[in-house]
Formats: C-alpha cells, sequence, structure tokens
C-alpha cells in the first residue's frame, strides 16, 4: 500500500469512531501538498439525514467530542437548535483528539448541504466545496450535484475578473468567493491565503475547473492565448450569456 492509500485509510478510519453519515469529506491544509507534514489539523464535513438523530447517537459514543455546557444544558436537541437558528445548519465540533491527530468535524443535514449547493443559500458549504476536497462518502452523489456549484463558481469568476487574466488568476478568483464579505480577511487570515492554497492545490483546482473552462472555450465566451486567457470581446453579451446559461 502506497502512501496515498494509507493517507485515505486513515482518515477513512475515523468514521469507524461515529455514527454512520451519508456524506464525508476531507479539506484544508490536509489537502496542500505544500503543507505535507507541517500540520496536523484534519477537517472532515459530515452529511447526515436526521441531525438531532445522529448527535443523539454521538453523544452516547463521544460526548468528549462536544462542548460540555452543550451536553448538560440541552444535548442534541440543543446542538441542533444552535446550528439551525442561530448558524448555517452546521454544527462543528472543534479540537478533537483521536488516533494521535488533532481534527474538527462539521455536521450538517444532507437536505440543507443540497440546496446550500444548488442555491448559494448560506454560500457556507457550497464555497467550500468550490475549493478541492478529498470525498471519502457519497451516498447520494454529491460530486455530480456539485458541478452546478462549480459551473456557477467559474460564471461568477468571470463577470468579476479582468479582459485578460491567468489560469491561476481564474482560481484565485473562485477561490477568493467564499472569503469576501468575510472580517476575518482584514485582520485574523494571512493576506496571501487564497494565493497559498490556489499554487498548493493548482493539480487539483486544474481537474475541477477544466472542464467547465473548455466549455465556455467552446462557445467563445472564453478565448485561450497562452499563458492568459480572454473574456470574448463582446463583455456585455458574454456577461449576459454566462448568466442565462445557469
Amino acid at each position: 500500500m502506497d502512501n496515498k492509500d494509507t493517507a485515505h485509510s486513515h482518515l477513512l478510519s475515523f468514521l469507524n469512531a461515529i455514527p454512520p453519515v451519508d456524506f464525508c469529506c476531507v479539506y484544508g491544509s490536509t489537502l496542500h501538498s505544500t503543507d505535507s507534514g507541517k500540520s496536523t489539523m484534519v477537517d472532515y464535513i459530515l452529511g447526515v439525514s436526521d441531525p438531532l438523530q445522529w448527535h443523539s447517537e454521538n453523544l452516547k459514543m463521544n460526548a468528549d467530542h462536544y462542548a460540555s455546557w452543550m451536553v448538560l444544558l440541552g444535548g442534541a436537541k440543543l446542538i441542533t437548535n444552535v446550528a439551525d437558528k442561530l448558524g448555517v445548519g452546521v454544527h462543528f465540533n472543534p479540537y478533537v483528539t483521536w488516533n494521535n491527530k488533532m481534527l474538527k468535524y462539521g455536521v450538517v443535514r444532507m437536505h440543507d448541504l443540497i440546496q446550500d449547493i444548488l442555491n448559494w443559500e448560506s454560500f457556507y458549504l457550497s464555497g467550500r466545496l468550490q475549493k478541492p476536497v478529498n470525498m471519502l462518502v457519497d451516498n447520494l452523489d454529491i460530486e455530480t450535484i456539485n458541478s452546478v456549484n462549480l459551473r456557477a463558481a467559474v460564471s461568477a469568476a468571470l463577470l468579476l475578473l479582468p479582459p485578460k487574466f491567468t489560469e491561476e488568476d481564474l482560481y484565485a478568483k473562485i477561490c477568493s468567493l467564499s472569503y469576501m464579505g468575510d472580517v476575518r480577511m482584514l485582520f485574523a487570515e494571512d493576506r496571501s491565503k487564497v494565493k497559498k492554497i490556489v499554487q498548493g492545490q493548482f493539480d487539483l483546482f486544474q481537474s475541477m475547473y477544466k472542464p467547465f473552462l473548455e466549455e465556455y472555450e467552446g462557445m467563445k465566451m472564453v478565448i485561450s492565448c497562452f499563458p492568459y486567457l480572454l473574456i470574448s470581446p463582446h463583455r456585455g453579451n458574454c456577461c449576459k450569456w454566462i448568466v442565462a446559461y445557469q
């Protein structure tokens, strides 16, 4: 078994310690080739059909994963209500120590995940899925559904980019979409975060978005002029096409 298979098996093994899920992906620094060995944090998104039931079962198995006050004051019902009514439908358990690794995992209702992917309702998980992730469980074919989200991300980026840009510029603009309006980018986050993400995962971004880019090139909405890409000279019509095509 090579290193890639070993890493994949290790990521999957955590799922044996929690109740079953319908969707699971790993994201963040775990996927950065340039960060290999620099970070021990592993980030999971878990999709489940019924968060209340799932948290009830997980509290029996892993009560120490949760904030003690949430366990004492309301348990699964409080955890679910806080996520749904005060948050964006996702409950995160951070700083979980498992198998000599530090990890965090967010739990979301599958219906909410799909609606965000299709409609950008909160642009929280849809923004996350516009960046490379490693899908470990996909019972409802979220990977296919997410193609709607990826196409929309390309369209939005093309509308925001100047007439002449590079492929890296495109991926950086896509990556930055979910950070727009995030006040953390003003003082708490690394100002070069987007650039580091794109350069560290360029091949992954390319495998995600190249088919859509080629499609737009075929429609003469984008013109390839290596090493640059050009928006169609009829920029106004191009913008209308992009929006109408969604």
